[in-house]
């Protein structure tokens, strides 16, 4: 078994899409639109072209929901399709799309990104079975396949860019697609404005986890928060790289061993629930920590508390499950 948690470029299991597959596979109904045809917003290639090479599409990253998404599913079998599901709420959300956002663009039409808006998909939201945001998968001829769960910094973003594109040319899904009217690739170069930094503190934890130096990161993002108690970002990032080191080294099969033999055991009880957060089992993992939380007193009480709440900045506190999870957190304890 490998420690976890799985690398970033670690390509996670299929989601199970079929019932969107099989939607797109039927024939279009009347006044439907089909990827390429009349209303879709996606220009076919010439005949016979196998490669994609002159399909023209709106734009790189296109926005969509649970109607539109046959249009992708067509796509994909051209270029492959990097899904990002988010929420105008979400926090890690905001450190993610802009990366994404940027990735694809620098691939120049051999990946295209469809942003799905969780609050008003939930059809796409079940099928990919995105139980925290931001989620990102991907479609490769009109399979799906799930990549990771949270924000990323972008050097790992970018090394699953590449497992996605090495994946599709297995499946010979190889081709590029041109966006309709743009300007010539050094022409937009010229007029891309220079990206936002960081600021300091984060773009040293940045640095620090691409290195795998959790240590560092969470010290750093701990000192933005000592300078700005309400930066989100900041406190988003140590919650998410805090997980990140408690499971650094070890196994999932010895966690779940030891949360196994020891029901009551808070320690490891503490430790099975970050592996159910990381892996996006994010119900299991409050239910878990919640269930024990009227069984103990102290310090055991006091340090359930405290995960639940780093949990709760790492999933997004306007989640409904976080809603519902900090109420009854709230009457557990008062």
């Amino acid at each position: 078994m490998t420690n976890v948690p799985p690398t970033p470029s670690g390509l996670r299991g299929a989601v199970d899409l079929s019932s969107l597959v099989d939607r797109a596979q039927r024939p279009p109904q009347p006044g439907g639109a089909a990827a390429g045809g009349p209303g879709s917003g996606v220009a076919a290639g010439a005949p016979g072209s196998e490669t994609g090479a002159d399909l023209t599409v709106p734009s790189l990253v296109l926005d969509v929901t649970d109607q539109t998404f046959q249009d992708v599913l067509q796509l994909s079998t051209i270029v492959p399709v990097i899904v990002d599901i988010w929420a105008e709420w979400c926090g890690p959300c905001k450190q993610l799309s802009p990366i994404l956002e940027q990735l694809t663009a620098e691939y120049d039409g051999r990946v295209l990104l469809a942003k799905v808006d969780a609050d008003t998909n939930p059809q796409l939201v079940q099928a990919f079975q995105a139980q925290s945001i931001p989620t990102v998968a991907a479609l490769i001829g009109g399979r799906p396949l799930g990549l990771f769960v949270g924000a990323l910094p972008e050097a790992q973003v970018r090394d699953v860019y590449e497992q996605v594109l090495a994946a599709a040319a297995e499946n010979g899904v190889s081709g590029r697609v041109t966006v309709d009217g743009a300007a010539p690739a050094d022409a937009v170069e010229q007029g891309e404005p220079e990206p936002e930094p960081l600021p300091p503190h984060h773009q040293a934890a940045y640095d620090a986890i691409e290195q795998g130096d959790y240590a560092t990161a969470i010290q750093e993002y701990k000192t933005a928060i000592a300078q700005d108690p309400h930066d989100q970002m900041a406190v988003a990032g140590l919650a998410q790289v805090s997980l990140l080191d408690r499971l650094n080294g070890r196994t999932a099969d010895d966690i779940r061993a030891a949360a196994a033999a020891g029901p009551s055991d808070v320690h490891a009880q503490l430790a099975v629930a970050d592996l159910d957060i990381s892996g996006g089992h994010v119900d299991d993992a409050f239910g878990r920590l919640l269930d024990l939380v009227p069984t103990v007193f102290g310090d055991e009480r006091e340090a359930l508390r405290v995960r639940l709440v780093e949990y709760f900045e790492l999933i997004g506190t306007e989640d409904p499950r976080v809603v519902a999870a900090r109420r009854r957190l709230a009457s557990a304890l008062y």
